[in-house]
């Protein structure tokens, strides 16, 4: 009994540390992108909004991407004292792509981290360019080994279980690196962290629009967010289907516990948009539905059998009501940026973007929807694997180390201590500067370094574009 509380308090120290964890990279992706974005219209364009528009968000880019840094490391040592079964047992396999990702994205970003954030005035506009350039591809690396080792877990392939009961390569590494949801989920999170900007920079963009319309920072901002917006809601909705139909061939049990069915479907299943889960009867409480057309959308035909968690023994169900319900409002935030993106397209094409405050009220209210969303996501693809940390292999119950609960209780009290009170005065910090007005002059950090010797500064040029941006 007091180990099952260990455990629990464990799982729940690692979720909570993972969340605050998980928003940032979500973040940082999308805005280190939107940065070499900035950079490049400036670079095209030579006009100075562009570059005063990269001044504002690169501060904001520079505070979350430390945290993000911060919040990862505490996990990297939960894996070493929560979870060492797990990491002894899976080590061999993870182990090695955790390391690629470090060797890779991380000394990449940290390369060039140090010429984006203070050599604007130090070094030519194509070198800086390229510095941005590879932070944001390392962004992505990163999140293309750390998706990986996640994918493996959830449908692991190409791997030997030794004498000692550890899971090793089988034959080589490319299995293992493009397990059969890797590239599903690859591809739908990084759209989720693109939207996640998208509607973050929308909400500063529109905010601002609100107090003042003719702010040319603040107009392009809320156009690029809303094209953004427009554009990949509804690829994401599509990537989405995809990878739940991958979901339902790999890992079935989670598609059920998503669907509410605790029953199996012979003649079509029907769609249930909402209802209370009620896991002791086995059963969906005032269920709202649509008669088959959950068997349209997984099996796109009306009457295909689809079978339920009646199929599934007790023990290796997920938590139904968890991870329905978490469903949900991914799915719910889902179509409702894309509501957003349709209404921008309409006021694009009458002309009056920057005109309808009802939109701009709209885009503020949904700034934190990405964040939302990928912590609703993450919930159902996690929870949903439950009971197993690999996935029909390995149970939860299975990977932890002996633990003592009362230990393991104050190191997560410790944890929602500090974490509020770190993190929370970062993201004050960071709504105090997007509360900022974006202006013309656009100030550079006063702590940069000075010009190395030999390197061409870019700062008559950037004089150049600090007047261009004041008349845009």
């Amino acid at each position: 009994m007091e180990n099952d509380l260990a455990i629990n308090l464990a799982r729940i120290q690692f979720a909570f540390t993972v969340s605050f964890h998980f928003l940032f990279p979500a973040f940082t992706i999308g805005i280190a992108s939107y940065l070499a974005v900035l950079e490049g219209l400036w670079l095209k364009t030579d006009n100075g909004v562009y570059a005063n528009l990269y001044r504002y968000w690169l501060k904001i880019f520079s505070i979350v991407f430390a945290m993000g840094v911060v919040s990862g490391i505490v996990m990297s040592y939960q894996f070493g004292t929560n979870w060492s079964v797990f990491s002894d047992k899976a080590g061999p396999v993870i182990g090695p792509l955790m390391a690629y990702e470090v060797l890779t994205a991380f000394f990449l970003e940290a390369g060039f981290l140090g010429v984006m954030l203070f050599g604007i005035n130090k070094v030519g506009r194509k070198l800086h360019f390229v510095a941005t350039l590879a932070v944001a591809i390392g962004t992505f690396i990163s999140a293309f080994w750390i998706l990986s080792v996640n994918s493996w877990m959830q449908t692991p392939v190409g791997f030997a279980i030794n004498d000692v009961g550890q899971y090793v390569p089988a034959a080589g590494w490319w299995d293992i690196v493009w397990n059969p949801s890797f590239p599903y989920r690859l591809v739908h999170t990084v759209l989720a962290a693109y939207l996640t900007t998208a509607f973050a920079v929308g909400a500063v963009g529109a905010w601002h629009l609100l107090k003042d319309k003719t702010n040319p920072g603040a107009r392009k901002m809320f156009s690029m967010a809303m094209w953004m917006a427009a554009i990949v809601a509804p690829t994401q909705i599509f990537m989405g289907d995809l990878h739940g139909l991958n979901t339902l061939e790999h890992q079935p049990a989670k598609v059920m516990a998503m669907e509410g069915h605790y029953e199996s479907h012979p003649d079509g299943a029907p769609l249930i948009l909402f209802g209370i889960p009620n896991s002791k009867e086995k059963r969906i409480d005032y269920a709202i539905e649509i008669p088959n057309a959950s068997s349209l959308i997984l099996k796109h035909d009306m009457n295909a059998p689809l079978a339920g968690l009646d199929t599934i023994p007790d023990e290796d169900e997920p938590p139904v009501g968890i991870v329905f319900w978490a469903f949900r409002i991914m799915v719910g935030l889902g179509f409702a940026m894309l509501g957003i993106g349709m209404w921008s397209l309409l006021a694009r094409s009458r002309k009056k973007l920057y005109d309808w405050p009802l939109l701009h009220r709209a885009a503020v209210v949904m700034g934190p929807s990405g964040f939302i969303a990928v912590l609703a996501g993450w919930v159902t693809t996690e929870v949903g694997r439950q009971p197993f940390t690999i996935y029909g292999l390995l149970r939860t119950s299975e990977s932890a180390a002996p633990l003592d609960a009362p230990a393991v209780a104050a190191s997560l009290l410790a944890f929602v201590v500090v974490y509020f009170i770190v993190f929370g005065a970062g993201i004050v910090y960071i709504f105090k500067l997007a509360a900022k007005t974006p202006e013309a002059h656009e100030p550079t950090p006063d702590d940069a370094p000075i010009r190395t010797a030999g390197i061409t500064p870019a700062a008559a040029v950037l004089e150049g574009d600090h007047e261009e941006g004041a008349a845009t």
